[in-house]
Parts: C-alpha cells; sequence; structure tokens
C-alpha cells in the first residue's frame, strides 16, 4: 500500500454520512435485568503494555516509549524489509487468505468457476518445474515483436500494445512499471458525469527518477548494481553483447528519469488538468506516433485523454524519436524480462530478487513460493478471494460496529468544523456539504467482479498473470465514458489497508484492517478509537487535507475556499511541512515536509478527530482507569503503537525517495501537535517533543 497519490489517499503503505447521536462504545453495557444474567466481561486494555518502555519520557521519543521494548528485541523476518503492527496484521490477512486459496480446488470445483480459476492459478504458480521446461517460451511473441521494430511506426505500436492499466490508486499518478505510460480511468477532474482515461508517465524499472539522477553516494552504487543485474539478466536470456546493451539501457532510462516529472509535481491537481483531445496529441506531444499508439492500445475511438504529467508526456514523447530505435530495443527487451523475472525459471526470478529486493530494500531472503503464490493469487483474482474472505472472517456486527465508529468520527469532524474560528461560514458550509455526501464502504464492495471471461490454466504460471493483467487492462478501458459508479472500490477486502478517492468523495476500508490490534470488538474504546479511529479519522480528513480541499462534495476540482481561509490552510501547512522537514531518517536523509504533507495533515486532522470522537462514546461519562493507565492515555498509546515498525536502512531509503508517507516513527510524533496529549503525559517545556501552543499545528 504504496504511496498517496492525488487520485487516493491511504493510511499507509505496507506496506487505512450523516450525523448520528453517539452510542457508546461497545464495552459499555446496561446492567443485568436479573441476577442470574452474567454480566459483561470488562474490556481489555487494547494495547501491547510489554511493548512500552518506561526509561522513555513521552515528551521526548513518543514512538520509543509506546514501542520502545518491542523495538529492542523486535527482529524484522530475513523474507521481509520491515516489520510492525502493520505486518503482524498482514500476516493474520495472508494465513487467512491462504488457508482460502489452497483450499479453493479441494471440492473439485466445476470448470469456469471462481473457485477453480483460485485453485489452477494457485497451482500454476507452484509448479516450478513447469515453469522450468517452459523457460522464454511464453515471452517467444513479445520478443519478437520488438526485435522486428524497423521504424518509429513500429515502435508506436509496440509501446501502444503494451500499455497497461494502473489499477492501485497507492501509486495513481506515479506509474512505476516499465511501460513507457501508464493508463488510469476515473471520474474527471471538471467533475464530469463520466469516466475518463488518464495518461500517466512511466518506463524506469528502479523505483523513481531519483535513483537515477540523485547525487547521494548510495543512490549512485544502486545504479553500479542496477547496471549488473541488467547485464545478468540479459545473459541469462542470451542475449548479447550484454555490457554494452545495458550501458545503452541506462542510459535511455537515465534520458526517461530526466523527462519525467517529480513527485511532488505530480501530486498538484492544477497541474495535472490537461484534457488532450486525442488528435491533437501529435501537436502537443510530438515525436511519437500517436495515432499509431492510440490504436494499438485499443483507445483509437476515445476522444479526449486526461495528460497527467504533461511535461512528462511531452518530453517522453521526443525522446521515442530521438533516441535510436536499437536503444529503444534493447530497453523494451530488458524491460519485457525484468518485468516477467518472478515467473520465468528460477535462475531469473534469483536475479529479479537479488537486485528488486536484496539490493533495494536490503531484504535478505525470498519470500516461501507458497507466500509469492498468495500474493499474487490476491493480486489477479482480487475480487473472487475476496468473497470467500468476508463469508468466513468479515462477520456483519464488525461492519455495523465499524460504521457506528464512522458515524462518531464524522459527527467529531463536523463539530470541530463549527468550532473553528478562523473558517468563514461559506467555506464551513462547503466542508459540510463534503461530509453529508462522503461515501463510505465498510468491509467489502457490493458488487463483485465477474471473472467469467478470464482463462486461466492450471500449469501456466506466467500465461495466468498476462491475461490477468489483459483482462484488467480491458475492464478499465470499457469503463472510459461510462457513468461514474460512486460504489466502486479499489482494494480487495483481503488488503491491509485504507483509501480516500477525493474524485469520488468515497472512503474504503477493506475488511483485513478491521482486526486486532486496529480493531477489536472485545477491545476498550479509546483503544479502539485510538487505533482504527484514527486510521478512520486519517482517511476522512485527505477529503480536507492540502489535496481534498481542492475537491468539492462532488469530487470536482473546484477552489470553495475563501482567499483568507486558503491563506490561514497554507500557513498552517506550510509549518506542518516545516516540522516534517527536520526529522532525519537516516544520517544526512531528512523527510521531505512537501512530498509527505497530504498524509501529515491526515494524520494531524484525523487524529484529533479520533480524540473528539473517543469523548463523545463516552456519552458524558469518566473513561475507566485500566492497568493504572487514563481514558486518554491508552488512546494515546494505540495511536502510537498503530506505528509500530522496524525497517532496513535500504528499505527506508527507497520510502523517502518514493513515498508520500513519512516514515512510521514520525506518523507517531503528530501527537506532539495535539494539546490534550500534553495534558495525558504531563510534558513539559524542555522536553524534546514540546511544541508551545502557538506552534502547535492546528488545521481542522
Amino acid at each position: 500500500m504504496r504511496a498517496k497519490s492525488l487520485l487516493a489517499a491511504i493510511v499507509c503503505g505496507i506496506a487505512a454520512c450523516s450525523q448520528a447521536p453517539a452510542p457508546p462504545p461497545p464495552a459499555a453495557k446496561t446492567a443485568p435485568s436479573t441476577p442470574a444474567t452474567p454480566a459483561a466481561p470488562a474490556p481489555s486494555v487494547g494495547i501491547d503494555l510489554s511493548a512500552i518502555d518506561h526509561g522513555v519520557k513521552p515528551g521526548d521519543d513518543f514512538f520509543a516509549y509506546a514501542n520502545g521494548s518491542w523495538v529492542k528485541t523486535a527482529t524484522i523476518p530475513p523474507d521481509r524489509s520491515s516489520t510492525g503492527t502493520f505486518f503482524e496484521v498482514f500476516e493474520k490477512a495472508e494465513k487467512q487468505t491462504s488457508d482460502l486459496i489452497k483450499n479453493a480446488g479441494a471440492s473439485q470445483p466445476a470448470a469456469g468457476s471462481d473457485a477453480r480459476r483460485i485453485a489452477d492459478y494457485y497451482a500454476a504458480y507452484m509448479d516450478e518445474a513447469a515453469i522450468d521446461k517452459a523457460g522464454l517460451a511464453p515471452l517467444k511473441s513479445s520478443l519478437e515483436a520488438i526485435a522486428a521494430i524497423k521504424t518509429h511506426a513500429d515502435l508506436a505500436r509496440v509501446l501502444g500494445s503494451r500499455l497497461r492499466a494502473d489499477v492501485d490508486p497507492i501509486n495513481a499518478t506515479h506509474f512505476h512499471t516499465e511501460n513507457l505510460f501508464g493508463l488510469f480511468v476515473t471520474k474527471g477532474l471538471e467533475g464530469a458525469s463520466s469516466n475518463m482515461a488518464y495518461l500517466l508517465q512511466g518506463g524506469l524499472a528502479m523505483p523513481s527518477r531519483d535513483y537515477y539522477l540523485s547525487t547521494d553516494k548510495a543512490m549512485v552504487g544502486f545504479r553500479d548494481k542496477y547496471k549488473a543485474y541488467v547485464v545478468a539478466l540479459l545473459k541469462q536470456a542470451n542475449i548479447a553483447p550484454a555490457d554494452a546493451k545495458a550501458a545503452k539501457i541506462l542510459a535511455l532510462e537515465t534520458k526517461i528519469a530526466q523527462a519525467q516529472e517529480s513527485l511532488v509535481d505530480s501530486e498538484d491537481p492544477h497541474k495535472a488538468n490537461n484534457v488532450w483531445n486525442t488528435a491533437d496529441f501529435a501537436k502537443q506531444a510530438p515525436g511519437l506516433d500517436w495515432r499509431e499508439y492510440f490504436k494499438a492500445a485499443g483507445l483509437d475511438q476515445v476522444k479526449q485523454v486526461d495528460a497527467w504529467q504533461a511535461k512528462a508526456i511531452a518530453g517522453l514523447s521526443a525522446l521515442t524519436a530521438r533516441e535510436p530505435l536499437d536503444a529503444w530495443k534493447d530497453l523494451l527487451a530488458f524491460h519485457t524480462l525484468d518485468n516477467a523475472a518472478p515467473l520465468l525459471p528460477k535462475a531469473f526470478a534469483e536475479l529479479h530478487f537479488d537486485f528488486h529486493e536484496q539490493a533495494l530494500q536490503g531484504t535478505p531472503q525470498q519470500r516461501e513460493r507458497w507466500k509469492r503464490a498468495v500474493a499474487a493469487t490476491n493480486t489477479d483474482l482480487g475480487d473472487a478471494v475476496g468473497q470467500l474472505y468476508v463469508a468466513k472472517y468479515f462477520p456483519a456486527s464488525s461492519k455495523h460496529e465499524v460504521q457506528a465508529l464512522v458515524k462518531n468520527l464524522v459527527a467529531a469532524f463536523d463539530k470541530g468544523i463549527d468550532n473553528l474560528a478562523w473558517m468563514a461560514p461559506e467555506t464551513k458550509a462547503k466542508a459540510k456539504e463534503k461530509l453529508v455526501t462522503l461515501h463510505v464502504g465498510v468491509g467489502y464492495p457490493e458488487t463483485w467482479r465477474d471473472y467469467a471471461t478470464l482463462e486461466i490454466e492450471p500449469d501456466d504460471a506466467l500465461g495466468n498473470h498476462q491475461r490477468a493483467v489483459a483482462f484488467e487492462y480491458a475492464h478499465q478501458k470499457a469503463k472510459i465514458g461510462t457513468p461514474i459508479d460512486r460504489d466502486e472500490w479499489w482494494m480487495t477486502p483481503q488488503t491491509v489497508n485504507a483509501v480516500n478517492l477525493p474524485l469520488q468523495n468515497a472512503l474504503n476500508f477493506p475488511a483485513a484492517i478491521l482486526q486486532p490490534p486496529f480493531f477489536d470488538p472485545k477491545s476498550d474504546a479509546a483503544a479502539n478509537y485510538g487505533a482504527i479511529g484514527a486510521i478512520i479519522g486519517h482517511e476522512i480528513s485527505h477529503s480536507f487535507d492540502n489535496t481534498g480541499a481542492e475537491f468539492d462534495a462532488q469530487g470536482k476540482l473546484d477552489n470553495w475556499w475563501t482567499p483568507a481561509d486558503a491563506a490561514h490552510f497554507t500557513a498552517a501547512t506550510d509549518a506542518l511541512a516545516r516540522q516534517y522537514d527536520a526529522y532525519e531518517a537516516l544520517p544526512g536523509l531528512f523527510v521531505n515536509g512537501k512530498q509527505t504533507l497530504g498524509e501529515d495533515i491526515a494524520d494531524v486532522s484525523g487524529l484529533t478527530a479520533a480524540y473528539a470522537a473517543y469523548h463523545l462514546s463516552l456519552d458524558g461519562k469518566p473513561a475507566p482507569t485500566i492497568d493504572n493507565l487514563s481514558g486518554d492515555q491508552r488512546f494515546f498509546l494505540a495511536f502510537g503503537q498503530d506505528w509500530r515498525s522496524k525497517i532496513r536502512d535500504a528499505a527506508l531509503r527507497q520510502r523517502i525517495a518514493t513515498d508520500v508517507h513519512a516514515p512510521a516513527q514520525f506518523r507517531a510524533q503528530t501527537v506532539r501537535n495535539i494539546d490534550a496529549w500534553y495534558a495525558a503525559f504531563d510534558v513539559t517545556p524542555g522536553e524534546k517533543l514540546f511544541l508551545a501552543p502557538e506552534q502547535r499545528v492546528k488545521i481542522w
């Protein structure tokens, strides 16, 4: 889950309505009517008391206080780049879905059923002998098409045929796959009533442009390792001369990186509002034969496309005409191998792991094959597995309780808007309209994807994945020009994450994140509001962060702020960006406060709303003291333990370069902007996190 984009803001990458009276928390039962009825059990504290490091002052480092004892003993699994609370929940979901996937074929399901597809997909992925026997045969047609390129029109046709849909809302504005462009389909920025095609920049095999352009010593080192990987992969495929071709590939990708726009610029919706007639692409972005490109991509009947990163698209197009065809052919052949390597014979898969996981993220050991098979099945047959997951692991009672939490959070947000002294009445009215029309999906979608036309074979692992990718592209392409579906989900129920969709004014909270330690119906309300409540508040807040504040209640790009309100908002958010600029992730490597600003706003605002909602849930009654902790202390500790994490240095460096979320340890320090935290832990001047009241960032 792994960065928030303009099209979708998420809680964390592992990677999180109407007003109503606040109901009492689940633990606050009424007294039994007769002595014979047993009393309701006392709620559990809902936080990990053993994780707390009492040798650290909360006011010096709240992350270390809440999690320090855990950090001292926690070990990152050898097949992972990080571990922590999100990984703990991910492991639960992985085990749950693996049982469902492995057992899908136990009852000999009928051919053409989703259960049969799940069983056959998993079986094919696990059949290493068949994969080794197939060799590079599944790529034969793709490699032959690349080798046959003789003209720039041929290049355009091959590039167009490789266009694929970016259906991951986490990275929607920064298409990281090796295809030169990516397609995203959703509502138009100007509030159109139908879906529009967006063209996004791509073309790089490494995680971001920084890996090609940065002068940082570590980044230069990654480039050396990347070139060695390119050489090794080409040699494994018997493509010669590997060294010379690798040099050309790295040189061309470096030019692609130079043409791309930065992550910060990619998040500006005003820079992204570039609706071009497809017939005008040749004039707007000369170089590529756009007529042949769109025809090969199946988009020749589409009249308009939004060029999300217009400068990058023009720059990439110019490169196709300026750079030699042989360089493009080498690049495309390498990208074809690199993209398919995990499902090619063992030698290819190991080379891919050695670079992408071990070198780039510091992960020493490949995940067991069954784990990779489960992840791939969840990706390519997500809704089919999701239906099984919801039926077994997400009862209606959990859905109802989370919906009650959401109502309390929305009510708290609404009340918070009323209390904003600096905001003009007309701006408040627009903000409240967004809350009233906010569409919240909890657990799972109302309608499921139909996989009837997707062919899955029990002995064709790479072919299954290729057909699933093509199936998804066809699905997304078919949406262009159709009416908006506000009920559309962008995550599967078994995903441990959550998402805000500004263009739909909607939220998705998948079932898998709605389990302990984030949410437990048996836990004290303070823990649930501090953990899942802050996540829910975070997602609601994305509707009002530096991106969400640009969109009105109908999801239209519209400035609904008065000039004075906009100036106040900008001043507050600039102060928050400076606060995060000061956080040093690794020696000499600091957080980019502008890059993480939307997520940081959502953390502050979401925690503020969750705290207010927690007190609404008490219905005027005092919070109980549990394990010598007050309700407020438990609330903030639950939030701090949301971000319990340990990460390898290489992976942390990658996140700083590519992620719009601040590292977890700094997200836990969000508490320093909340007045109630100071009282709860007796934080005083001189302690490292202390901020004078006028320095605490208050936005919503």
